[in-house]
């Protein structure tokens, strides 16, 4: 029996099933809220082996593009369309692999080994800037309750300053046990990245068909142009965005090896992670670096803070426009308003995707704003003009 959805009784019984349907739901989610987290956090651990995989196949897919494009076609121009796209997935796998080899051999090591030896050598440390501080008040003529209040203060922020290099082991212990607990997920995900890469242009055409199923064709349209647009923008700033840091990372290296800076590695690693984050990024990498060399060799520290200057102005005004070009859009002021929200909401993730998603928020409330001045006659408001 076809119903008729025009006629007003059925109408109003399609929308108080609606309604008793949500109520429902919204009470039991209240009403049941342990259950509901309990099973929020279930399901999200089944999506966790896909959520790894799809975001591996996006991360991968430009390596594989450029592998497939570059190299492979042009040594197999007349290859199998199948046969390239295999090659391509083996050797951007191998390369990625290499990648991860690379890095568990020669820098995580000595990453862990300057983190052990600042530990080590924290309670000496500390016990000079005491011996320090206390020569340094002795020259001054303080009252003696003051002398004791500052003397304390520096005692608390010593044991606190102890206390948070005791933990550092232990957090990166417990940070690297959890990506141990997670190998399954990893391995998971590799897989389901491998059936998504070998096919994405089927499985692009399995999401078009989805989409044109259920909205209509202008609604499907726009869904797919905010999807390229997206895919367009987080690709060249994600991918952008780590070679350069890649790039920052190797020129940090080389000069803090050359003045002989202590904790190379260690700080090499921490300024090329934190470049990822823009804006922001340089200063959360320069702040706990500088701070490592300050209670080692006050001298070094103030070469370091010339030191990171410099590079950051370099990548600020050649390096980082060369790879990253206008792939953003959006002036500074957008930049600083999209950090500050997302890290606000998301943290640290937040900090690095908040960019690139407010550049897409904003290029489709831009575009529509131009279009509906265009059905006005007008195409610069700001201006006046028409």
């Amino acid at each position: 029996m076809k119903i008729d959805w025009n006629r007003k009784y059925t109408t109003i019984a399609v929308y108080a099933i609606i309604v008793v349907v949500f109520g429902i739901s919204f009470y039991l989610s209240v009403m049941q809220f342990s259950k509901l987290s309990e099973l929020t956090s279930t399901f999200i651990d089944i999506l966790k082996p896909f959520i790894v995989g799809f975001s591996l196949a996006y991360l991968l897919n430009f390596i594989m593009e450029f592998v497939e494009g570059k190299i492979v076609l042009n040594l197999m121009p007349k290859g199998g369309k199948r046969l390239v796209r295999y090659l391509s997935m083996i050797i951007t796998y191998i390369l990625v692999t290499l990648f991860v080899f690379l890095f568990f051999k020669f820098i995580f090591p000595q990453v862990a080994e300057s983190v052990v030896k600042l530990v080590t050598d924290f309670p000496h440390i500390v016990n000079k800037i005491y011996n320090y501080i206390d020569k340094f008040i002795s020259h001054i003529n303080l009252p003696e309750p003051t002398r004791m209040a500052v003397n304390q203060k520096v005692n608390e922020i010593g044991k606190s300053a102890i206390d948070f290099a005791t933990n550092l082991v232990p957090f990166f212990a417990n940070f690297f046990l959890n990506i141990v607990k997670s190998v399954w997920n990893l391995v998971l995900g590799i897989i389901i990245s491998i059936y998504i890469l070998a096919d994405k242009e089927g499985f692009f055409r399995l999401c078009r068909k989805f989409i044109f199923a259920i909205f209509t064709k202008d609604t499907s349209d726009n869904i797919l142009k905010v999807t390229r647009l997206s895919n367009d923008i987080f690709g060249k700033f994600i991918i952008g965005k780590i070679i350069d840091s890649v790039i920052i990372a190797i020129i940090t290296f080389i000069i803090l090896s050359i003045v002989k800076m202590p904790y190379v590695i260690l700080l090499t690693f921490i300024i090329g992670i934190t470049n990822v984050i823009p804006f922001f990024g340089p200063f959360i990498g320069a702040i706990p670096s500088v701070l490592l060399v300050l209670i080692v060799d006050p001298i070094k520290a103030l070469w370091l803070i010339v030191i990171i200057f410099i590079i950051q102005q370099l990548d600020g005004n050649v390096i980082g426009p060369k790879i990253l070009g206008d792939s953003i859009g959006i002036s500074s002021f957008w930049i600083l308003f999209s950090l500050l929200v997302a890290g606000k909401f998301f943290g640290i993730i937040g900090m690095v995707i908040g960019v690139p998603l407010f550049a897409v928020i904003y290029t489709i409330v831009a575009e529509t704003i131009n279009d509906r001045l265009k059905t006005k006659g007008l195409t610069d408001s700001a201006n006046g003009k028409k």
